[in-house]
């Protein structure tokens, strides 16, 4: 009884692992041109392959990995390179706020395995869930496999890159804003988050066009404010 009974342990765990494999199939897949771009990328920018799939393996944040390696091909200082990288990432801290409660009660190699693989796209998944509906190996299985895709989407951007030195020019690009648009959008429930939406958008763009340095901190730091400025003032009225 007691092996019938860990047998169907081990199949519900599988079950939920898989669902939650599936479930990010589709971000698995439209992330891989991002992926493609990432690798590509790191050759153009004079990173040696090993160094380039170290980025994916260790880094693990796509949108940190190309504006590092654009800075570097540029040769911007180190200061600049991390304060960049520490802004763009910074959102990640305000995931793991919002998972803290789901995620704490777990042993401690469940919580270092779940808040590596925190990304935008597992926490869209999994970041609206309750406590009760939140599933350890349904997240696992999201958050790995999505990990393995974009490590093989690397690795072959990494060998186009390396025989492909025009592959940068073919608009892969447009993936990353894709891929957080298909985010972003379905998360705009309230005033506040359509606010912050929309600064972010405009404020990058405008100032983009100015030219104006560290664009990107102060688009992100301008849509943070507003929508606390919005959801302040929005429940001082009611």
């Amino acid at each position: 009884m007691d092996i019938s009974l860990t047998s169907q342990q081990h199949d519900s765990k599988a079950r939920r692992f898989w669902q939650g494999t599936i479930a990010m199939m589709p971000l698995s897949i439209a992330v891989l041109p991002w992926g493609l771009l990432a690798g590509s990328f790191a050759i153009d920018s004079g990173l040696h392959p090993f160094e380039g799939q170290a980025l994916s393996a260790i880094l693990f944040a796509g949108s940190a990995q190309l504006v590092a390696m654009g800075m570097i091909k540029a040769g911007a200082g180190l200061t600049t390179m991390l304060l960049t990288t520490f802004f763009i990432t910074s959102r990640h801290f305000l995931y793991s706020v919002s998972m803290r409660s789901k995620v704490a009660p777990l042993p401690l190699r469940w919580r270092l395995s779940l808040g590596f693989l925190l990304t935008d796209e597992l926490f869209a998944l999994v970041g609206h869930q309750s406590e009760k509906q939140f599933d350890r190996w349904y997240a696992l299985g999201a958050g790995l496999s999505f990990y393995l895709f974009w490590n093989l989407a690397t690795f072959a951007g990494i060998l186009a890159g390396s025989f492909l030195p025009q592959l940068n020019e073919l608009g892969l690009e447009f993936a990353v804003a894709a891929t957080f648009i298909a985010i972003v959008v379905p998360g705009i429930k309230n005033l506040p988050v359509l606010l912050s939406v929309v600064t972010a958008l405009l404020l990058s763009v405008a100032l983009h066009f100015f030219k104006v340095e560290g664009a990107l901190m102060v688009a992100s730091i301008g849509a943070m404010a507003t929508g606390y400025l919005a959801e302040e003032l929005g429940g001082k009225k009611q």
